[in-house]
């Protein structure tokens, strides 16, 4: 089976087999920060995710830090990874296929750090400081013939 392809099955909704598994967006909202705001943002480039997972944490220096932890499968991590890619320029688009081996783990997940400032300002751009994390997961069966050639393929 290919990407795309539609799977009827008895008595129930069709349902969309391609080849994301799931979709894991992850940031940290800093007590000076605006939460909401982050989040809209988030939303705009994912499209909707859900309600998150939301962890209280304390900083080095006793101040507030929110741990948001979004987790969607099935045709909902697909629609996700499409609308990501579908607001990718396309410099971005190929600097991720050129390096694409160097933002998988070895279980074949696709990993990007997202600059979070730049995501607010509606603008997609890799950081390292402070992110907006990406675990994209395959399906297995649809990496045989290698997880970065599955990747290269959908960043095109």
């Amino acid at each position: 089976m290919r990407e795309g392809h539609i799977v009827m099955t008895c008595g129930r909704r069709p349902t969309l087999k391609g080849p994301i598994q799931s979709v894991e967006v992850s940031y940290l909202v800093h007590a000076t920060e605006d939460a909401q705001k982050i989040g809209s943002a988030v939303e705009s480039i994912f499209g909707p995710l859900g309600e998150p997972k939301v962890d209280a944490m304390e900083g080095h220096f006793g101040n507030a830090i929110t741990r948001v932890n979004h987790h969607v499968t099935g045709e909902d991590a697909a629609r996700a990874f499409a609308s990501l890619t579908s607001k990718m320029g396309s410099g971005l688009k190929q600097r991720l296929r050129s390096e694409v081996g160097d933002h998988l783990d070895e279980h074949s997940a696709f990993y990007l750090r997202l600059d979070k400032q730049r995501l607010i300002e509606g603008a997609l751009e890799l950081a390292e400081a402070d992110p907006v994390r990406l675990r994209v997961k395959p399906r297995l069966y649809m990496a045989r013939g290698g997880a970065a050639s599955l990747f290269a393929g959908l960043l095109s």
